[in-house]
Formats: structure tokens, C-alpha cells, sequence
């Protein structure tokens, strides 16, 4: 019988887990997996609490459908009626300017305007920041570069104010990131394809939602399922990891069991993991879903190089507020997902979620649970708070961004330290000598969110990705 061990229980092991029990089952071969996660917990970040009525997450509260890996993994195992797409009475995003929420224009998309005269009317610009912008149309393309960053391209294509007042707080609550360190190529990289192939960012924009709505009209006289862009389940991204946990065999996970030691056997075609209490676990193939610096600790004795670039990976972190109002309190009832908060502003919190109008069931009618994000790379002592500053400066921004001011019938901070990996400018060139420093060793693989992606889908994607390539692996010396 053929062993893989996966090292690392968040939603890429247990993704990766589950497809090897797949192929296993399909491809009529015994194998033994065993998923070790140093935590007594499965699904890293992503956890759920039910308070009273209310339903509360704790890391990520959904994914994207544009990218399918996690919708179709939703599909294999069986979640789909248990899909939710956002609520489309609230689909607006405001930006907070000078301490006042402002609307995100219709049409605007991350970087740049698609709809003319809702940008000519937003105050987020000035006259000449508009102008700028507007002649983004006129500019010709820049020279090609290996890399740049996000920030760098913003700059250059529509100017200062685009950069600060709406592109780094959008990308600011992807990533946790400075606009000014993170890759174009690795982040945004259609962005960079727009700017190659249409010479305008605006107007390669332009033609896509132009295509986008054509799409539209031909899907409406389809059948079938369609979601938001974003989706999630009913009862919350747990349901995701106790799905799949089900859905491993009996005894194939080990909590509290974290990975000591990695080896290669002297024969260089099997693993020695040292885990635990420092029993060894013999094995045919491993999978490292672990962030990018414990993978660079477990490989420092097999290939320095690879151990130094994954070292080399930087991380924030990041904490999550959770707190619940009566609707009464609010003096003027929200009506959007939520706002984001640009760093100009200096204020205590990135962005805040609107959680029961953005998704139903998370709150009763009457009440109103929303969450505040602290921290990331821009802001890392805030995250350094004490539980009680954290909530006291969160609740004063409210109270000045949305006037209130009563007590919230509860809160819940949940911290990830450590938890969104920087893809800094050459993210991608590294990457390649990750992955060439380890072509030595086809038994090994690692997935998770430093690499190729940092959403669920993406994470999901690498794990299952692992999972083929050392199953494969293992097929072919049978």
C-alpha cells in the first residue's frame, strides 16, 4: 500500500487530502493518507461560530465563482444546495474620503472607470485627478518590465489619486498588502496583459464589459444554476471543511500532530516524516500545505536554496472584529456590503463588512452584525493590540464613520498572525526557482496560498493540483 502523508490541515491539505481519496477511488488503488495538522483544529483560518442567532465567521466568509475550483469541488461533494450568492439589494461598496463614506462610482472597477458619468459626478477625485485618469485612454504603453508593482502601475497609468483613494484600499482588503511592494504579475497580471495587448487599460476594459454583457444576455436564455461573484454556503465556510473532513477515510487525520522533521530515505524514493511526539511516518510522496516559511524549516535539510526562497516569502497579519447591533442604533440604516478605508485616512481599521446584508441568515431582521478588519502590512501595530483596545478603537471608528455609539449585544475577535502571504515585486520569478530548486524530488509537492493565489479557490486549486501530480507519480513507478 502506498502512503502520502499531507502536511497541513487548513482548506489546501484538506482539499488536497480529499482529491487523492478521490483519484484512489477511481483508479481502484489503496493508498493510505494521513493529514497531519499541528493544531487541534482543521481548516486554518476559516471557522464559523453560531451566537445565538447570529452566524459569525471567522476568517474567510466566501469565494469567487469566477475562479471554479472550490464552486466545482462544492459540486463533487455534494454542497451546491447549500450555496448562497451575495444580496443583490446591496450590492454598493463605499470608500470612506475625508472621514465621510463616499459611494465606489458604478462601473468602477478596481483600477479604473468603465461608466463615464458616474465618475465625472463622484467626489472621490479632483478635477485634475479625473482628467489624469481620462487620459489613461491617451497614453501609450509603458516598457515592458519583468515585474513591477501595483502601486508603480497605478501611478503611471491614471495617476496619484486612483492609487490612493480607491486601488490601494480595494487591493488593500485582498491582499493586507503596500500597494508599492506587490506584484503586478503576480496579483493583477490582467492588468498588465490589458496595458500589452490594448495599449488602454480603460478602454481594453471597456471592450470586456462590453463582451461581459453579451455573455450575460446569452446566459439568461440558458438553464442552470448561476451565482454571484462571490458565493458561500448557508451555515458558513465550515461546512466546506467539515464536508470534506467527512469525506476522508476513518483514523487518516492526526490533530495536534505537528511536522518535525522532513527526510529523504537514503534510498532517495521514499520520506521519513518525524511528527508528533517524534514518531516517524514513512511515506511514498508528501504534500506541504503549510504557509511558505514552515515549509522553508521542514526543507533546510533537503535543499537549502528552496528553503531560502520560501523563507524569503513575507507574511502579515491580520485580525477580524465581529459585533452585533440592533438596527435601531444605527442612525441611518446601511444599505451596501460595506467600505473600505484608505490608508490617507489614517484611521484604526482597513475595511469594514456589512456581514447580514451581504449574505442572508447571518443575522434576525432586526439586527445587524458587521466586521471590521485590523491590521495587514500597512498597519501591523494595530494588530499588536490588546483584545480590549482593539475593540474600543474599532467601535470609536464606527461611531465616527457611522454614528454609532451604543453598545454592540456582542463582539468576537479572531487574529491570524502570520496569515496573508506579500507577493512582493519578483513573487513569480521566485516561485520558478522554488519550484526548479525541487524538481529533484517528483514525490514532493507544496501548495497553499504563498504561490499562485490567495483566495479559497486558488488554495483549493494547488491542493488538488499537488494531490494529481504525486498521485500520478506514484501511478507511473507501479
Amino acid at each position: 500500500m502506498q502512503r502520502i502523508v499531507v502536511i497541513g490541515g487548513g482548506i489546501t491539505g484538506l482539499a488536497a487530502a480529499h482529491r487523492l481519496t478521490e483519484l484512489a477511488g477511481t483508479n481502484s488503488l489503496s493508498i493510505d493518507v494521513t493529514l497531519l495538522e499541528a493544531t487541534g483544529r482543521l481548516g486554518g483560518s476559516i471557522a464559523t461560530e453560531r451566537v445565538g442567532e447570529f452566524l459569525v465567521e471567522a476568517g474567510p466568509d466566501s469565494f469567487i465563482t469566477e475562479k471554479p475550483w472550490a464552486l466545482k469541488l462544492c459540486e463533487r461533494i455534494g454542497l451546491t444546495h447549500r450555496l448562497v450568492s451575495t444580496q443583490s439589494a446591496y450590492q454598493k461598496i463605499f470608500i470612506v474620503h475625508n472621514g465621510q463614506l463616499v459611494a465606489l462610482p458604478e462601473g468602477f472597477f478596481l483600477l479604473a472607470p468603465t461608466r463615464l458619468w458616474p465618475f465625472i459626478q463622484t467626489p472621490l477625485f479632483s478635477w485634475p485627478g479625473k482628467l489624469r485618469m481620462a487620459g489613461e485612454l491617451l497614453l501609450p504603453r509603458g516598457e515592458l518590465h519583468d515585474d513591477e508593482s501595483l502601486g508603480a502601475f497605478v501611478r503611471r497609468r491614471f495617476g496619484n489619486e486612483a492609487l490612493e483613494r480607491v486601488a490601494q484600499p480595494l487591493v488593500g482588503g485582498i491582499y493586507a498588502a503596500d500597494p508599492d511592494r506587490l506584484s503586478l504579475g503576480a496579483t493583477m497580471p490582467r492588468f498588465k496583459e490589458m496595458e500589452r495587448d490594448r495599449r488602454s487599460v480603460i478602454y481594453a476594459m471597456w471592450s470586456a464589459q462590453r463582451q461581459r454583457a453579451k455573455s450575460a444576455t446569452s446566459a439568461e436564455t440558458g438553464s442552470g444554476a448561476r451565482w454571484s461573484l462571490f458565493v458561500t454556503l448557508a451555515g458558513g465556510m465550515q461546512e466546506l471543511v467539515d464536508t470534506l473532513v467527512e469525506r476522508l477515510p476513518d483514523g487518516s487525520v492526526r490533530l495536534n500532530c505537528p511536522a518535525k522533521q522532513l527526510k529523504l530515505d537514503p534510498n532517495g524514493k521514499s520520506w521519513q516524516v518525524t511528527a508528533g511526539d517524534n514518531h516517524v511516518i514513512a511515506a511514498d510522496a508528501v504534500v506541504l500545505a503549510t504557509p511558505a516559511f514552515r515549509a522553508g524549516d521542514l526543507l533546510s535539510p533537503i535543499d537549502s536554496n528552496a528553503a531560502g526562497e520560501l523563507t524569503s516569502i513575507s507574511y502579515a497579519s491580520t485580525a477580524t472584529v465581529s459585533l452585533a447591533y440592533r438596527r435601531e442604533d444605527f442612525p441611518q440604516a446601511p444599505n451596501s456590503f460595506g467600505f473600505v478605508v484608505p490608508a490617507i485616512e489614517r484611521r484604526k481599521i482597513m475595511a469594514c463588512t456589512f456581514s447580514s446584508l451581504k449574505y442572508p441568515g447571518r443575522a434576525p431582521e432586526d439586527k445587524i452584525l458587521l466586521r471590521a478588519f485590523v491590521g495587514g502590512s500597512l498597519q501591523p501595530e494595530l494588530f499588536a493590540a490588546s483584545d480590549g483596545e482593539m475593540e474600543s478603537s474599532v467601535r470609536g471608528e464606527l461611531a465616527g464613520l457611522l454614528g454609532i455609539t451604543a453598545t454592540p449585544i456582542f463582539s468576537r475577535i479572531w487574529r491570524h498572525a502570520n496569515s496573508m502571504p506579500q507577493y512582493h515585486v519578483g513573487h513569480e520569478a521566485r516561485v520558478k526557482r522554488i519550484d526548479g530548486a525541487l524538481q529533484s524530488f517528483p514525490t514532493l509537492t507544496l501548495a497553499g496560498s504563498a504561490y499562485h493565489g490567495v483566495g479559497i479557490s486558488d488554495c483549493v486549486r494547488t491542493g488538488e493540483e499537488a494531490a494529481e501530480k504525486v498521485f500520478a507519480r506514484i501511478l507511473s513507478t507501479l
